[in-house]
């Protein structure tokens, strides 16, 4: 199933069948103990739907929090970069729980097509493409997407920590979930 944030409503493309979603809330969806069911039933057949032009993010009143250091090469980077700091980062990927930070709240956050905005204090910010989670209040993930996390390297290369996150106003979310078991994860050995 895959939900569109569409300028004019929530679009649905569950098995080749396009659907609007009626009496729909981003908020109501998170809160849902089984969302998937919850959205299934206010979808109304809609035969064809256009899916064009600038898209909203999928979250209404949802913060957006970050997992940091999951790749090996990620951790090689940070390290790298942060010669001062290295061993936080290899700390961070060797540690039993991920690092996990804010990422922004939901006015900062944009969809597909819109402009994100880069710090003018960072003469080095590189987008990342990264796999994100929709997870309801109850911690089950029940759908992803991809955002595109802008991180100022320069800042996070000297100062190791969210700084280089929190203070950028605007993170990239794809605006669409697929409603089905995430893909396998491989172990974070190189």
């Amino acid at each position: 199933m895959k939900l569109y944030h569409t300028p004019s409503g929530i679009a649905v493309l569950a098995e080749q069948r396009w659907s609007r979603a009626h009496d729909f809330g981003f908020d109501e969806l998170f809160r849902a103990s089984e969302p998937v069911a919850w959205l299934r039933s206010r979808l109304e057949e809609a035969g064809e739907a256009r899916i064009s032009g600038n898209l909203h993010p999928p979250l209404a009143a949802q913060e957006v929090w970050a997992a940091g250091v999951t790749y090996y090469r990620s951790r090689e980077a940070r390290m790298a970069e942060s010669a001062r700091e290295a061993d936080v980062y290899d700390r961070v990927y060797q540690a039993e729980r991920p690092e996990l930070f804010f990422k922004a709240t939901p006015h900062r956050v944009v969809g597909h097509g819109a402009d994100v905005r880069i710090r003018a204090d960072s003469p080095w910010n590189v987008p990342e493409a990264e796999l994100t989670l929709a997870v309801n209040r109850e911690g089950r993930i029940f759908g992803y997407t991809i955002g595109n996390d802008m991180s100022s390297r320069s800042i996070e290369g000297a100062n190791p920590g969210p700084m280089s996150f929190v203070a950028r106003p605007g993170t990239g979310i794809v605006p669409r979930r697929i409603s089905r078991s995430l893909p396998q994860t491989r172990s974070r050995s190189p």
